[in-house]
């Protein structure tokens, strides 16, 4: 008759301590938050991001010197599933992104795209639902992301050309892009793997580039000379 009672005392110290992990946690995360994203559980999100990445992926960066408000987009090559996270964590303001739909509708995954302000975009559609979303978000002066190289692409390929999108979203909205290049990623080109594998993350940020004042094409050879940094 004693061992159901040890087994029941036995679940209750996993619950507490459990429990106790979780809290600490928490307080841990709160402390390594830093956005306000406006929600008690997004900012903790958001400081876990941080966590992740400062402990287990090495991360090193240059903060993206936002301004403290007014419209901004920060844009970087894109060669995994962490870049996001590392965008998040260089920034000291929300960052909404623009995504792919098919990574938008992950499973699992979209309520925190959708709490996260994301914007779904379809690659293969010529709808600019997407387009005008992000052009209202900046429009509100709000700090949109995106990545001007398209999806996910290796390094070791020859760079993209990019898209016109991102000149276009300065030159109608007037905000300045903050480019970044990410390097030391373990597993390049994959999504999952990506934040899984410990990696040896870097990310280092530039001045901003005026596309507004800029011709569309000044403006993706400013950035490209950047973005493929590992191909000039």
């Amino acid at each position: 008759m004693t061992t159901p009672v040890f087994l029941f005392a036995g679940l209750i110290l996993v619950v507490v301590l459990v429990w106790l992990g979780l809290r600490r946690l928490w307080r841990l995360a709160e402390a390594a938050n830093g956005a306000d994203w406006g929600g008690k559980w997004i900012n903790r999100i958001d400081g876990l991001i941080r966590l992740l990445l400062r402990h287990y992926h090495r991360f090193q960066c240059q903060p993206v010197p936002l301004p403290e408000a007014g419209p901004a987009l920060v844009v970087a090559n894109h060669v995994s599933g962490l870049d996001s996270l590392m965008m998040i964590a260089a920034c000291n303001r929300p960052v909404r992104f623009i995504i792919a739909i098919e990574e938008y509708n992950r499973f699992g995954l979209r309520w925190l795209f959708r709490l996260g302000g994301c914007i779904p975009v379809d690659r293969k559609s010529r709808d600019d639902t997407a387009f005008q979303a992000a052009l209202d978000a900046l429009k509100r002066g709000e700090v949109v992301g995106l990545f001007p190289q398209g999806g996910i692409h290796d390094p070791k390929d020859p760079p993209p050309r990019l898209r016109r999108g991102v000149a276009r979203l300065a030159s109608l909205s007037g905000a300045p892009v903050y480019p970044v290049y990410i390097s030391g990623i373990r597993a390049e080109g994959h999504v999952i793997r990506s934040v899984i594998l410990r990696s040896h993350a870097r990310l280092e940020s530039f001045p901003p580039i005026e596309c507004h004042l800029q011709e569309e094409s000044e403006c993706l050879q400013a950035l490209a000379k950047i973005l493929n940094k590992s191909w000039n």
